[in-house]
């Protein structure tokens, strides 16, 4: 009996391999006749050998396993037109003449490719006409390999979402019924209603079902039409699990792109209350309780938050950061829970949620404060009740995540006054981390300065040795009322402006030199150059009446500038 097995999906696309006597054997090994290279394969994953006249294939107790026509096998007698999936691999097993496997082959591989190609655009395309168009093209070209009067074809993440596609068929046929059996049974077969339906699986786990019905008289080929709507089923695994896949690479990229442009970072520092910290931080990390960071604006609460997560179990898990104070109250209750299709206007497509999207990870809900109370009201039921809906949905979701929030305002008092809701506070509250301010941990503005330093130089291409003696006086001396970040812009302004290998005072801001309570440093020089914009400001002041805005005008600079210098240069009381 001649025998081969042709490959119509995966890297060996078109290859044959004659079967005979001896033992072929396929996996990643060398010694094996078919090899290969993806890491879902095992080392030796399955084996084909004639035994009494006819050909077995043998899964090697694979982790991921060997399918034909969809089904799991362990031991499988193979028949003519049976299909192999082992991996992202898909084998058509034939036996005759020269002409018809060539003839059988063609075909085959063209349809092949063609549903691949239309199940991935199926799961990678938004809801809507266009993934309606792609179902009827699908269904268009099964229709080609199997005569049905009519089919579905469902597809989610879960079989909730397999349950929600299958509404509009309820009326006349229980798919959402058939989905939940299907997870018990790779087919399931309906005499009754002339149908016959198959699960569509990722990894193990239904992501999808394949039904079909069928005129009356079709019913005596049931079971050849079940086994080519098994074999559909196998490429429409395969092209799923590819779909999901590069839907899951596309989400941790947007996730690392987003991580690099916020610049992450080490928390920088040897003094007692960073040393305190850490040390909290470390015993915290580990466990999944909720942690309330308080801390001045600019003092690294972020910096922190992630240090908990990469310490914490859910480390290889997405990290999403919140800030509440950035976005309107429409547009928070959006981007924390996500929204439905036409939920309000602009929303276009189906988006999901920041909670959605960290599920197995961390939470950060930046400027937590700022949060408005109907949506602490929501934020509450979520922590309580770990599920959400989407904006304009009414399909309930899980969550398992951790939560990690932040503010730079007294919560207690905002409690007190009624802006804040007693509940939540408690409820977020059950261990707080206090960020001291950069004033607080002054020693540590050197190893800060030099750390911020090589960062800024790295990222302007500029060779700069380090701060000169009196450039770390300033630095030292200035109280930093914006903390760790107001004192890395000033570096980086340093590096930008400076020309010469060393940080120099007069690189630095000119509110670092004014408050930084160092006269002796600054010498004649400085003081004139103060005396100076002191006159000229008195000046302009005269000139324009008392309009601080022509005042501005006639200096040249932005009114937020001369509101800044009349401070700085204590003028208020003169003015």
């Amino acid at each position: 009996m001649e025998a081969e097995l042709i490959v119509v999906t995966g890297e060996l696309l078109g290859a044959r391999y004659p079967l005979g006597t001896a033992e072929l054997r396929v996996g990643r090994a060398e010694s094996c006749g078919i090899r290969l290279a993806e890491s879902a394969v095992a080392w030796e994953h399955a084996a084909l050998r004639q035994r009494e006249g006819r050909f077995h294939i043998t899964d090697r107790r694979s982790g991921s396993g060997t399918y034909v026509n969809g089904m799991r096998v362990t031991d499988h007698v193979l028949e003519p037109g049976d299909q192999i999936s082992i991996g992202d691999t898909v084998l058509i097993y034939r036996e005759g003449g020269e002409e018809v496997v060539d003839n059988c082959a063609h075909q085959t591989l063209h349809r092949a490719c063609g549903l691949l190609f239309l199940f991935r655009a199926l799961v990678m395309s938004p809801a809507g006409d266009h993934r309606a168009a792609i179902e009827q093209q699908l269904l268009r070209l099964i229709g080609d390999l199997v005569p049905f009067q009519g089919g579905a074809i469902l597809v989610g993440k879960d079989l909730a979402e397999i349950r929600a596609a299958a509404a509009p068929y309820e009326s006349s046929l229980p798919l959402a019924e058939i989905a939940g059996r299907l997870q018990e049974a790779g087919a399931v077969v309906l005499p009754d209603h002339l149908t016959i339906a198959l699960g569509l699986y990722v990894r193990g786990a239904i992501c999808g079902v394949l039904a079909a019905w069928f005129q009356p008289e079709e019913a005596a080929n049931f079971e050849h039409h079940r086994e080519t709507l098994s074999a559909v089923a196998t490429l429409a695994g395969s092209a799923l699990e590819n779909a999901f896949e590069v839907e899951r690479l596309q989400s941790v990229n947007e996730q690392l792109l987003e991580r690099v442009a916020a610049g992450e970072s080490g928390i920088v520092g040897e003094s007692p209350a960073i040393v305190k910290l850490l040390q909290m931080i470390s015993r915290l990390g580990p466990q999944d309780t909720s942690v309330l960071i308080l801390g001045e604006s600019g003092t690294g609460k972020e910096l922190v938050a992630r240090a908990l997560h990469r310490q914490s179990p859910r480390a290889p898990k997405p990290f999403v950061a919140i800030n509440c104070a950035a976005l309107t109250e429409t547009l928070l209750e959006s981007e924390l829970f996500g929204h439905e299709k036409g939920a309000f206007t602009g929303a276009i497509a189906q988006k999901k949620g920041k909670l959605e999207i960290a599920e197995g990870g961390t939470v950060f809900l930046d400027e937590i404060g700022e949060l408005a109370l109907n949506l602490q009201a929501k934020l509450l039921r979520v922590l309580q009740q770990r599920e959400f809906e989407h904006v304009g949905g009414t399909r309930t979701l899980r969550l398992d995540i951790r939560l990690v929030a932040a503010t730079n305002r007294d919560l207690l008092s905002e409690v007190r006054a009624g802006k804040f809701r007693e509940d939540l506070y408690h409820r977020l509250n059950v261990v707080t981390l206090r960020v001291p301010a950069l004033r607080e941990r002054a020693s540590d503005i050197p190893a800060l300065s030099r750390y911020f330093l090589e960062r800024a130089a790295a990222r302007c291409r500029r060779r700069v040795s380090g701060i000169s003696p009196e450039a770390e006086r300033y630095l030292d001396g200035y109280p930093w009322p914006g903390n760790v970040r107001e004192l890395e812009n000033a570096i980086e302004r340093a590096v930008v402006l400076g020309q010469s290998d060393l940080i120099l005072p007069e690189d630095l801001p000119e509110t670092v030199l004014e408050a930084s309570g160092v006269p002796e440093v600054a010498g004649a020089l400085q003081s004139n150059v103060t005396q100076t914009k002191r006159q000229a400001i008195i000046a302009a002041w005269q000139r324009a009446g008392g309009d601080h805005n022509q005042a501005a005008a006639l200096l040249h600079i932005h009114p937020n500038s001369l509101r800044r210098l009349i401070r700085n240069l204590d003028l208020r009381d003169v003015l």
